[in-house]
């Protein structure tokens, strides 16, 4: 919707489904009454005083997100190219598994950088990443390898960084031999001597600070002869973002020290950003086929009830244990904050399935992602004669 600027707009709401809505366009102070009944209608009017691109949406809880959301652009605005950085990490990026293969030495090599992203359409942050992404590299290695560790502080940041591997025996995770300066490299070696799958993540003062700036990631230590094959396998992170302003503002955001000690984010991402699993990549999946996620909760403070809406979990690997047995036929599962899970599902039926954590609340503030299933459903999974309802929130 495009409008000059200085002019009386007048924006007229039909509701065509019969359930409850309203619109609001908040930069102009216009917000109708809530109707109901299909073919009512509203209207609201107010005057275009400044140039901009600007939001309209259903103000009722859960529509917005449904995509009961509009751009009002007004004057002459030029489509501004953004300078921010994507740092959003591909779900797709799961690393090359172990195979057969026996122990051996390797290195793995990491660059903290500070870096102003893409939050959301509209704003941006100054996040903390290893490698430029949030969550840091899915890094995969085998039970019995050397493995030497790397940790490079760009030139141009302004903390020291540090490294602490869930997975490492030994002082800090080896954190406490990886305070790296700006412009320094600092190194250290260590063993796999348990398998499972592991959280990494900053470990230098305010730690709280580093993590829920971005600096999180996961480290896969396979068992030897590796994991059972699967047909798709993705990498996910819950992460939170605590910001002076409030979810929804445009610019760039700001970090609040006062919210995170109050445990009170203001965004919740998938893999470092607001739309990363939704807008920037798609996951996707075939009738019959089995898919696992890696799982991880980068905090650094909340417990995450992880479910995918319209699947139960064949497996679930709980805390990321690779050596117990898996739990079976799970809805919803917790992982804590420094915490991973494994799971599996076979997909059956075809749609569009939703990755949550199901405090839904969450939700509203970012938290989601969407899995696309295609195929035919040759078990019988599932069958209706009405159609999906696109504002059902699912």
């Amino acid at each position: 919707m495009h409008v000059p600027e200085g002019k009386v707009v007048q924006i007229t709401l039909v509701n065509s489904d019969g359930a409850l809505h309203d619109i609001t366009v908040p930069d102009f102070g216009a917000k109708s009454d809530q109707l109901s009944g299909k073919g009512a209608a509203t209207t609201i009017v107010f005057r275009a005083n400044k140039a901009g691109t600007f939001e309209y949406f259903c103000s009722l809880p859960g529509h917005k997100a449904a995509g009961m959301v509009g751009k009002l652009i007004v004057g002459d605005v030029k489509q501004e190219t953004s300078t921010a950085a994507d740092i959003s990490q591909d779900p797709h990026a799961v690393g090359t598994d172990v195979g057969a293969r026996a122990p051996k030495n390797l290195s793995i090599n990491l660059t903290t950088h500070e870096v102003e992203g893409r939050l959301s359409d509209g704003s941006t942050y100054r996040y903390w990443t290893f490698d430029n992404k949030v969550p840091g590299p899915f890094l995969r290695i085998r039970l019995g390898d050397t493995v030497n560790v790397n940790l490079s502080n760009a030139p141009d940041s302004v903390n020291i960084h540090s490294i602490d591997f869930h997975a490492v025996t030994g002082p800090g995770g080896g954190a406490a031999v990886t305070q790296v300066a700006p412009g320094q490299t600092k190194s250290f070696t260590f063993k796999a001597l348990n398998p499972g799958l592991y959280v990494y993540h900053c470990a230098t003062p305010m730690v709280a600070h580093h993590i829920s700036n971005g600096m999180y990631g996961m480290i896969l230590v396979e068992p030897a002869g590796g994991l059972p094959k699967v047909d798709r396998e993705f990498y996910v992170m819950q992460g939170e973002l605590y910001t002076a302003q409030k979810h929804g503002s445009k610019g760039l955001q700001e970090f609040s020290l006062d919210k995170l000690l109050d445990e009170k984010p203001e965004h919740l991402t998938f893999n470092g950003s607001m739309d990363a699993l939704t807008k920037t990549f798609r996951m996707e999946a075939k009738t019959g086929e089995t898919v696992r996620i890696f799982f991880g909760v980068g905090g650094p403070n909340l417990t995450s009830s992880f479910h995918v809406i319209g699947e139960v979990f064949d497996r679930v690997y709980n805390l990321a244990s690779l050596t117990s047995p898996p739990l079976t036929n799970v809805q919803t599962t917790l992982v804590p904050p420094g915490g991973a899970t494994m799971v599996e599902f076979k997909v059956d039926h075809p749609g569009k399935y939703i990755l949550v954590d199901h405090a839904l609340s969450r939700l509203e503030k970012g938290l989601v992602g969407f899995l696309y299933v295609t195929g035919d459903d040759k078990t019988e999974a599932f069958h209706s004669e009405t159609p999906m309802d696109p504002n059902s929130g699912h």
